[in-house]
C-alpha cells in the first residue's frame, strides 16, 4: 500500500500532466502558429507579465483562503481559458485570456509547490527521514510525470498537422536564413510558416480544451484537502490585507532569496528560448511546423526521465553537482547553436539539442523548486510566489525582445545570465551547507494536533 501523501503527489502530478498537455503544446506552437504581427509571442509575453503581477499578492491570499487544493483547481480553470482563446485567435481573444491565465498561473504553481513541500515534510517526520530528501524525491516524481506532458501535447499537434501536406515545402533560399546565420527576425513567407488548415487547428485546440477540463476534475475529485484546517483558521482570523499583500516582498529582505534571483530568472530564459526561438528559427524554418511537435516530444521525454532520475540522485550527489552539470550542458548547447547551420539533411541533430536541453532543464526545475522548499519552510507561499515572479520575469524579458533582437544576440544574453547564475548560486549553497535551515515540525501541518488520526481525517476530507 502506498502512503496517502504519495497518493496525493501522484494526483497532483497527473492533474498537471493533463493540464500542460494542452498548454505546453500551445506554447510550443505560438511563435509559428500565430506568427502574424508577432501575436503568438506577444500573448506569451502577456502571460508571464500577468504572472509577475499575480505573484505580488494572489498566492498568499488564495492559498490561505481556499487552501492548496482549490487554489490548484481555480488556477487550472484560468489555463483552460487560454485554450478557448486559441479557438479563434486574434488580439481581442488571445490577450484577455493570456491575462486570465497569468493571474491564475502564480497561485497554481505556488499552491502545487506548497502542497508537495507539506506532504514531503509530513512523510519525512513519520518515517524519520531528512525532510529535504523526501521533498527532493516528491519533486522528482512530480516533474517525471509532469514533463511527459510535452510528449503527449506535441504528439497530438504533429499527428494532426501532418495531414496538411502543404506545410512541408521548404524552399532552399529560406534555409540560408535559419539558425544564427541570419538575424532570424523574419522567416520567409513560404507556405510552411502559414497556419495549417483551419479545421485541423480547431480539432487540435478542441482536444486541448478536453484534457484541460479533465485535469480540473481529477484534482477536484481525488486530491486530499490537507490544509483545510489552516485555511479555516485564516478565514476566521484574517490578517490585514496589506500584510498579506506584502508577504511576497517582505521575503526579499532575506539575502538568500535575492542571491537566487539570477538562478530563478535563468529558468525562464532557457525555457523561453527553446519554446520560442529554437522551434521557430531552427525547426519550423528548416523542417516545417509539423516537426515542432516531434522535436518538443524529445525535449519532454528527456526532461521527464531525467527529472525522476535526478530527483533520486540528489541525495547522493547533492544539488551543487547537479546544477554544475546542467550549467555545463547548457553552455555547450549555446555555443553549438551559435555555429550550427540547420538543414533538413541534419535531421538527427534537431533532436539532439532538445534532448540535452531537457536533461538540463530537469535539473533546473526539480532542484530549484526543492531548494526553495528547503530554504524557506516557514514562508512557503511567499517563497514560491517569488519563484514564479522572478522566473516569469525571465520569460517576459526573453519574449519581449524576441521580435527585435537578432538570434545571435539572444544566445549571448542567455549565456550571460547563465554565467551570472554560476557565480551567485554557490554563495547560497555554501551558506546552507555551513548553517542548514531547520525544517518545520510535523505538527504544524496536522489537523487539531492529532498525529495518529491524520489518515482518518484526510480520508474524510476527500469527496469520492
Amino acid at each position: 500500500m502506498i502512503s496517502r501523501n504519495f497518493k496525493n503527489v501522484l494526483v497532483v502530478s497527473i492533474g498537471f500532466l493533463s493540464l500542460f498537455t494542452a498548454y505546453g503544446g500551445l506554447q510550443s506552437l505560438q511563435s509559428s502558429l500565430n506568427a502574424e504581427e508577432g501575436m503568438g509571442v506577444a500573448s506569451l509575453s502577456v502571460i508571464y507579465a500577468s504572472i509577475i503581477i499575480s505573484s505580488m499578492f494572489l498566492p498568499p491570499l488564495m492559498i490561505k483562503n481556499l487552501g492548496c487544493k482549490w487554489t490548484i483547481v481555480a488556477g487550472m480553470a484560468c489555463y483552460v481559458s487560454y485554450s478557448f482563446g486559441n479557438l479563434y485567435p486574434g488580439w481581442y481573444t488571445l490577450i484577455p485570456t493570456s491575462v486570465v491565465l497569468g493571474l491564475g498561473g502564480s497561485p497554481l504553481w505556488s499552491a502545487k509547490c506548497t502542497y508537495l513541500t507539506i506532504s514531503g515534510n509530513v512523510q519525512a517526520a513519520r518515517d524519520g527521514n531528512k525532510g529535504s530528501d523526501v521533498i527532493n524525491q516528491y519533486f522528482g516524481i512530480f516533474f517525471f510525470i509532469f514533463q511527459s506532458s510535452a510528449v503527449w501535447g506535441n504528439l497530438m499537434s504533429s499527428l494532426i498537422f501532418r495531414q496538411d501536406t502543404n506545410i512541408a515545402i521548404i524552399p532552399e533560399e529560406q534555409l540560408k536564413t535559419c539558425g544564427a546565420a541570419d538575424c532570424g527576425l523574419v522567416i520567409g513567407s513560404s507556405s510552411n510558416t502559414t497556419r495549417p488548415a483551419e479545421t485541423l487547428v480547431v480539432t487540435l485546440v478542441g482536444c486541448y480544451i478536453g484534457v484541460g477540463v479533465l485535469a480540473m476534475l481529477i484534482v477536484a475529485i481525488f486530491l486530499d484537502n490537507i490544509d483545510r484546517e489552516q485555511s479555516s483558521q485564516f478565514r476566521g482570523n484574517r490578517e490585514p490585507f496589506c500584510h498579506t499583500f506584502l508577504a511576497t516582498f517582505r521575503l526579499l529582505k532575506d539575502w538568500r532569496l535575492v542571491t537566487l534571483i539570477p538562478l530563478t530568472m535563468y529558468s525562464g530564459f532557457e525555457q523561453s528560448f527553446l519554446s520560442g526561438e529554437y522551434t521557430k528559427n531552427y525547426v519550423t524554418c528548416a523542417l516545417g511546423i509539423h516537426f515542432v511537435g516531434y522535436v518538443m516530444m524529445c525535449f519532454g521525454a528527456a526532461n521527464s526521465l531525467c527529472s525522476f532520475l535526478f530527483g533520486r540522485l540528489a541525495r547522493y550527489t547533492g544539488r551543487a553537482a547537479l546544477f554544475f552539470f546542467a550549467a555545463v550542458t547548457n553552455f555547450a548547447c549555446i555555443i553549438a547553436l551559435l555555429y550550427w547551420r540547420p538543414h533538413p539533411d541534419d535531421l538527427p541533430v534537431f533532436f539532439v539539442f532538445p534532448a540535452l536541453w531537457g536533461m538540463a532543464d530537469a535539473i533546473w526545475q526539480t532542484q530549484t523548486n526543492a531548494l526553495y522548499g528547503v530554504l524557506f519552510p516557514r514562508d512557503k507561499e511567499a517563497a514560491f510566489a517569488n519563484y514564479r515572479m522572478w522566473e516569469s520575469l525571465g520569460f517576459v524579458i526573453a519574449f519581449a525582445y524576441s521580435t527585435f533582437l537578432c538570434l545571435e544576440y539572444k544566445l549571448y544574453i542567455l549565456l550571460a545570465v547563465l554565467v551570472l547564475t554560476v557565480i551567485t548560486y554557490p554563495i547560497v549553497e555554501y551558506r546552507e551547507h555551513k548553517n542548514p535551515t531547520p525544517p518545520v515540525d510535523e505538527g504544524s501541518y496536522l489537523t487539531n494536533g492529532e498525529n495518529k488520526t491524520m489518515d482518518k481525517n484526510i480520508i474524510c476530507q476527500t469527496q469520492m
